[in-house]
Formats: C-alpha cells, sequence, structure tokens
C-alpha cells in the first residue's frame, strides 16, 4: 500500500476558499465526532492560524455550517438513492454540508467552484469514491436550488 503524501498548499487568493475549506473540515469534524462546542473548536483553531482574512472566512463558513446543519442534511438525504444517511462517512458529511452551506448562504462563492472544491478535497481526506460521489450529491442540489429560483 502507497501512502498519500500530502503537501502544504501556499495560501494565495486563487486557492484562498480551497484553503479555508480544508480548515473548516478539519475544526468542524470534532464536533460531529464528540459534539464538541463550537467555541472551543474555535479557540483550538486560533492557536495554528493567525491571518485576519482566513479567520474571518473561516468563522463564516464554520457557523455557517452549524446553524444550517439540519436543513443541509434534509437536502443530502433527498439525493441519496439506496443509501442511509448514517452510513455516509464523517468527512462526507461534512463537505457536502460545507457545499450545501456555500451554495445557499455564501452568495460571494461560486456555486461550481464550491462543488469543485468540495470534490478536490474528498480526494485527499476521504475513501477513493468519496469525489464522485460529493460531486454528484452537491450538483443535484445546486440544480435543484437554481430551479427553485
Amino acid at each position: 500500500m502507497t501512502e498519500k503524501i500530502i503537501k502544504p498548499i501556499p495560501i494565495t487568493k486563487n486557492n484562498f476558499s480551497q484553503f479555508g475549506d480544508m480548515i473548516s473540515t478539519k475544526d468542524i469534524k470534532p464536533l460531529e465526532i464528540n459534539n464538541g462546542y463550537p467555541k472551543d473548536v474555535l479557540d483550538l483553531y486560533n492557536q495554528s492560524f493567525k491571518s485576519a482574512e482566513d479567520d474571518k472566512y473561516m468563522k463564516e463558513l464554520f457557523f455557517c455550517v452549524i446553524e444550517n446543519k439540519s436543513m443541509a442534511d434534509e437536502l443530502i438525504c433527498g439525493c441519496l438513492e439506496n443509501w442511509e444517511y448514517n452510513r455516509v462517512a464523517i468527512v462526507d458529511k461534512i463537505l457536502l454540508r460545507m457545499g450545501v452551506s456555500e451554495i445557499y448562504h455564501m452568495d460571494d462563492i461560486p456555486p461550481k467552484v464550491s462543488i469543485s472544491e468540495m470534490v478536490e478535497i474528498a480526494k485527499v481526506f476521504s475513501t477513493e469514491e468519496s469525489s464522485r460521489f460529493v460531486n454528484g450529491i452537491l450538483d443535484t442540489i445546486y440544480k435543484n436550488h437554481e430551479s427553485k429560483n
């Protein structure tokens, strides 16, 4: 078995959103696993990163995901075929919730960019099949959202 080598990603204006997504994935996962308190999780984040721009984006996405978790889960469940939500990998749930939050609530991020970023993060941090799964679910959610507007 070959190990994946994860290289640090330099933060630039072109990949800032992706960087924020990775940080939020790292920060939101403890909430999902052990029902941690948002403030405690953010305190852990603040020990690692100091950029005001990163901090603003990360907090916005972090709290957007928390505040809209139920709505995101309903949308995700509506797209699952022959699969139970409790069987979805935790990282995939987090990425899907982040994607839904960006599509529905963060107008400054183009939905296609959000979907693409979640797919790329899934390729690195989740299972081999996750990128296609995340892409299919988020694309369906985006198309449904667009058809209602």
